[in-house]
């Protein structure tokens, strides 16, 4: 498969001849850009609180003398334990340049656009300020697993350490929860699984028993779907998206059916490269920049979170490019014998009502290797027969497709990316 031997090629051979080609060239902060630069963090700029020592040489290039950035930035990042001021100041220390939280996009920032449940009771679950986090992007009533323990005591009862001493009646001061946001994993698994189970098959109300009928249960929105994420280990550590692959298995256990999201929020869902692209927009016309942004190119170290996002953005920004040109020629059609067609409607996406339409046109998926993937992982030899089961660690509502993790170009690191990127949009080189 094609897809497969891209990933079986040398990196070494794309990023040297970058770097050759570049070498020491001249960057010239009075050409508008045309194009903007997605960043994921971990993998790629640090490795848990490690900086990779390719960042910091990676943004010298993209900065000018007075520390601006050349080109419109955006990090966007799978994490979401804090809030976006905190990470922008971290990326500010490794980095050696200003960071705003503008530029950075957690894996909740989208939630910003579920304006209906703004105003709903929402149980919210995850690690660090979640509370702080659910007000910062809109939510106005909510409650924690925490505050659900304090008030239901009696239904956390695996640690045999935490159970209640005597026999507790609830504290009713709480009001039916509505809908569950999920931030990211927690701290105690056991706890966050048992109490949004009870708050799904109660229909939020803990005072009652399960409902015998599981048709449907209240709205379950979840930001971060990574299995993996790469920290200082050698090997990659569990991410959110275990933690959800035993919440659905729970709830299918228990039921008898499958566990809905209103919405799948972080990479590699359209929503989030939706959003970053309209931060990306308000960057470049902060900047006074009139240039359209035609380009996008995301650099990531995760075949089934970056590469798979990229690619399956710039396939819907493929498709909406072929939906208004074939709507052109109906319309020109139109003044000849032919009759005119209606224009094709496009797929229903209720979020992208919240944002003006994309100026992209395209988003190239860059790969390096210092986080998640392995160069020299061992491929199995019929992709076509086991990929799946031996590769593939998206998530269950997302298809499988290996197009979608085949990068545009694999490199050693994020230094080398924007090297690339900058010899494949011929900016920044002296002429």
């Amino acid at each position: 498969m094609k897809a497969f031997a891209a990933l079986r090629s040398s990196t070494g051979g794309v990023c040297s001849r970058s770097v050759a080609a570049l070498g020491r060239s001249g960057l010239c902060s009075k050409v508008e850009p045309s194009f903007g630069l997605l960043f994921d963090i971990d993998g790629v700029l640090v490795r848990g609180k490690t900086p990779i020592p390719a960042a910091k040489r990676a943004f010298q290039k993209l900065v000018d003398t007075k520390g601006q950035f050349l080109v419109p930035v955006v990090f966007v990042t799978n994490a979401g334990n804090c809030l976006r001021q905190k990470k922008a100041d971290q990326l500010s220390h490794i980095l050696g340049v200003p960071i705003s939280q503008d530029q950075v996009m957690m894996s909740h920032s989208p939630l910003r656009m579920f304006k209906k449940y703004h105003d709903k009771h929402v149980l919210v679950s995850g690690q660090g300020p979640v509370l702080d986090i659910a007000k910062n992007v809109g939510f106005t009533n909510v409650v924690s697993i925490d505050m659900l323990r304090e008030s239901f005591p009696l239904l956390d009862m695996v640690d045999h350490n935490r159970r209640p001493k005597l026999p507790a009646s609830p504290v009713v001061n709480l009001p039916r929860v509505e809908a569950v946001v999920l931030f990211g994993e927690p701290i105690r698994w056991e706890t966050n699984l048992q109490l949004i189970v009870d708050v799904l098959l109660t229909n939020g109300n803990l005072s009652s028993v399960y409902e015998s009928r599981h048709s449907a249960h209240l709205p379950l929105l979840a930001c971060n779907m990574d299995l993996m994420w790469m920290a200082e280990a050698h090997s990659p550590r569990f991410g959110h998206g275990t933690f959800m692959v035993c919440l659905e298995s729970l709830y299918k256990k228990i039921t008898g059916q499958d566990l809905k999201y209103e919405a799948l929020m972080g990479k590699p869902s359209e929503l989030t490269y939706h959003f970053a692209e309209y931060l990306i927009r308000e960057q470049a016309a902060e900047r006074g920049w009139s240039q359209p942004i035609r380009s996008l190119y995301a650099v990531g170290d995760n075949l089934m979170t970056d590469i798979y996002g990229a690619n399956l953005y710039n396939r819907y920004l493929e498709d909406r490019l072929a939906r208004n040109r074939r709507a052109v020629a109906n319309l020109r059609s139109g003044t000849g014998l032919s009759i005119p067609q209606e224009p094709e409607p496009e797929p229903e996406r209720g979020w992208e009502s919240e944002l003006a339409s994309p100026s992209a046109t395209s988003c190239k998926s860059i790969l390096v290797c210092t986080g998640v993937y392995n160069p020299h992982m061992e491929l199995p030899r019929d992709a076509d027969r086991c990929i799946k089961e031996t590769v593939f660690h998206g998530h269950r509502d997302f298809r499988f497709d290996p197009a979608l993790v085949e990068p545009e170009s694999i490199v050693p690191d994020v230094d080398a990316a924007v090297q690339l990127i900058f010899e494949m949009e011929k900016f920044g080189t002296a002429v």
